[in-house]
């Protein structure tokens, strides 16, 4: 049977790796790895909610519902979009803030320690992982296009 191509093997790590993040996240958190994904997404540059929909890769219907139950346990704050219509401007919380800082300090902690037990240099591998994201630029598509529940 000929070797699996780099491209599986990057799908099935990219792969591997989210559903490592979803459970970590969930028990030491108890928030789902999707949502963690909104909250930095919305924390980069307060998107809308038609936009974070089109970045997450997911529908609006289903942003609106992940939206909604981030909103309520306080992590988000949803105001009218000053550019008018029937938009809605997203915004992290003080609490939302320091939820992306407490999940991201947890995942890049694993992750350095991964990284670093299976023999890769750290620093090498970020570099190199920046590298290709920048040379996708906007080609690259959004973390996933499958539906997850909110």
């Amino acid at each position: 049977m000929p070797e699996r191509s780099l491209a599986f093997d990057l799908h099935a790590l990219t792969a591997r790796l989210d559903r490592a993040a979803d459970r970590m996240l969930r028990a030491n958190l108890g928030l789902p790895y999707r949502r963690f994904l909104a909250l930095v997404l919305v924390g980069e540059d307060s998107p809308t909610q038609r936009l974070l929909a089109e970045r997450l890769g997911v529908t609006e219907p289903s942003t609106s519902r992940m939206v909604g139950v981030l909103a309520e346990a306080g992590l988000l704050e949803v105001s009218a979009d000053p550019a008018g219509g029937n938009r809605r401007r997203l915004s992290l919380t003080t609490a939302g803030k320091d939820t992306v800082e407490a999940c991201a300090a947890l995942l890049e902690g694993r992750l350095v320690g991964l990284v670093t037990d299976s023999g890769v240099d750290y620093d090498r591998y970020t570099d190199d992982t920046r590298r290709m994201l920048r040379a996708l630029g906007d080609q690259a598509p959004g973390p996933t296009t499958t539906e997850d529940p909110p």
